[in-house]
């Protein structure tokens, strides 16, 4: 893994008994809003890496083996306020960054997460939580080696989803109220959402990829920028092992040189005992 800013491995205090020393693999994540097409694309990005001879791993949001039917069963009550909402994401992320992602980086996989810590950081920042309280909450979350972040605006969003899929209750904000008529509310929730992204794609550095255009141009771009970051991946492992073989090699090289030579002989010059002839005695 690459550290973040400042050589940061976590956003905040980490996890104390976590190593990260030695993560030889790759955390990639995707973020952007509601109906961006995110799970398309890791889908297609994933098939890709595996083509190049990648071990991939695929992680999402809310799919924890311990939290993921929890948090259905109170989605479904309609009845989450903005604390518990945010403490079950958080309590299904560290799950899956102990048992999935850790293991998987230990391993030198590629890890594609649909959805990282800035979807929660998006969420409860709109529905009025503390921005400094819930990073920290999230504060044991692995910087990303990269983020890509699929913009689109709220209008297009709109369209979008009413094309392919219907709305519902939590994509359309319906427990902060802003409305009583769902589309309104999914216009408004997603246009706060889209904002807080863009604040957080200047803070954290995303490499933003228009996701107006088209799913083959949207992955082709997705895919340079990961090729981009593979390959320089690879050059700091070979530039670390040269580091690591250089002084052997030097002392290889020096052991060669302090070693003794024995002066040749001259073809004429013949053995001293045999020049005296036979023994007298």
């Amino acid at each position: 893994m690459i550290p973040g800013k400042d050589g940061a491995r976590f956003f905040g205090h980490g996890l104390p008994y976590a190593d990260v020393r030695d993560l030889k693999g790759t955390l990639i994540t995707l973020e952007g809003t509601d109906g961006v097409g995110r799970t398309t694309q890791v889908a297609l990005l994933k098939e890709w890496l595996e083509v190049q001879g990648y071990g991939v791993i695929e992680t999402g949001w809310t799919r924890s083996e311990l939290m993921s039917e929890t948090i259905g069963a109170a989605k479904a009550g309609h009845n989450l306020n903005q604390l518990t909402f945010s403490l079950l994401y958080a309590t299904d992320f560290a799950d899956r960054l102990e048992k999935i992602i850790l293991p998987a980086l230990r391993s030198g996989f590629v890890v594609l997460a649909d959805r990282y810590v800035f979807t929660a950081f998006a969420r409860s920042v709109v529905r009025g939580a503390d921005p400094v309280w819930i990073r920290s909450v999230f504060g044991f979350a692995l910087v990303p080696d990269l983020t890509l972040y699929l913009k689109t605006d709220a209008d297009t969003l709109v369209r979008r989803v009413l094309g392919s899929r219907g709305i519902d209750y939590w994509e359309s904000g319906m427990d902060m109220h802003l409305g009583t008529d769902l589309f309104e509310s999914f216009r408004k929730y997603q246009w706060r959402l889209i904002r807080q992204y863009n604040r957080m794609a200047r803070e954290f550095g995303f490499v933003t990829v228009d996701a107006t255009l088209g799913v083959d141009e949207i992955q082709a771009r997705i895919r340079r920028r990961v090729q981009a970051l593979l390959d320089d991946r690879r050059m700091q492992v070979l530039s670390t092992s040269l580091d690591t073989i250089r002084p052997l090699l030097f002392e290889a090289e020096e052991d060669e040189v302090a070693a003794p030579v024995s002066a040749p002989r001259s073809a004429d010059e013949a053995p001293a005992r045999a020049a005296s002839g036979p023994s007298q005695d």
